[in-house]
């Protein structure tokens, strides 16, 4: 973490630049001068993240991600964020990386990452919820296994949910993951491996603190924030979801308390790490 702030592995079904390395752009202020690509061109998904000295990540057995082949994910892109340059101010060089681990074998059960995020900004001296929330519409049965959060300095508790309304319509949260974000940032297994069907829905809550005297807003430097919440599932015999991102407007604009399709909701045990 003394290097590298976070690092992002992508599947993309083509990347940003055709160079080995390039740079994203998105630690820095916008410079017309500098040559920027993100880190796909087309079929962007994360498929694996770190952060804060995290732990390597042990798939289940059996359980692997599709690449090449009919696969949509033809690339692998690794996104680098520092948190400290100047040791390369010297022509130092980094090894900053992620090993991984590969069979030609053909796996039944294929992994997959949806992640659950927000817009918005907080305003100063106050807490302030950040919610998301999406309906799962494709015909697939998910099995989740472990989730990541992730926030910058302002983030006191992520928390994620399943919810499925009963025969009366009333919607039951099951808890997902619930995480102080500011712990190592690896995935953790989920709390509830219940399956998620078609006509479920996926919802995400970041709990910021900001004692800063300036509104704060959404964004990928380090004087941002981001409110993150990754699922990582299996499907069998089948291939993951089309949907790979979740993302709400956030505060202002939207909340769980302004969405008609939710009730029920858990506004207090979804803001704090102790029920």
């Amino acid at each position: 973490m003394e290097t590298a702030h976070h690092m992002l592995l992508y599947g993309c079904t083509s990347p940003g630049s055709k160079k080995a390395v390039w740079n994203c752009g998105e630690m820095a202020k916008h410079d017309d001068t500098m040559e920027t690509s993100s880190p796909c061109a087309k079929g962007s998904q994360v498929i694996y993240a770190w952060a804060r000295d995290a732990p390597p990540l042990a798939l289940p057995e059996g359980v692997g991600f599709q690449v090449g082949g009919k696969s949509p994910i033809q690339y692998l892109v690794l996104q680098v964020h520092y948190a400290v340059i100047d040791k390369f101010e010297d022509g130092s060089t980094d090894n900053s990386g992620i090993f991984l681990h590969y069979t030609e074998r053909p796996l039944s059960k294929l992994a997959g990452v949806i992640l659950l995020g927000t817009g918005g900004a907080i305003p100063p001296k106050k807490i302030e919820h950040m919610d998301t929330m999406c309906r799962i519409k494709e015909k697939k049965t998910i099995h989740p296994f472990a989730y990541r959060t992730h926030t910058h300095s302002l983030g006191k508790v992520v928390s994620g949910y399943k919810v499925r309304a009963n025969d009366g319509d009333i919607d039951e949260w099951t808890l997902l993951g619930k995480r102080d974000p500011l712990t190592p940032q690896m995935f953790y297994p989920v709390m509830n491996n219940e399956t998620i069907e078609t006509g479920d829905m996926l919802a995400a809550r970041c709990t910021m603190e900001s004692n800063r005297d300036d509104w704060t807003m959404i964004g990928a430097t380090n004087k941002d924030e981001m409110c993150n919440f990754y699922l990582m599932y299996w499907v069998d015999k089948t291939t993951p979801l089309e949907m790979k991102y979740c993302f709400t407007p956030g505060p202002p604009y939207y909340s769980w308390k302004t969405e008609q399709q939710l009730n029920n909701i858990p506004d207090k045990s979804a803001s704090i790490l102790d029920d």
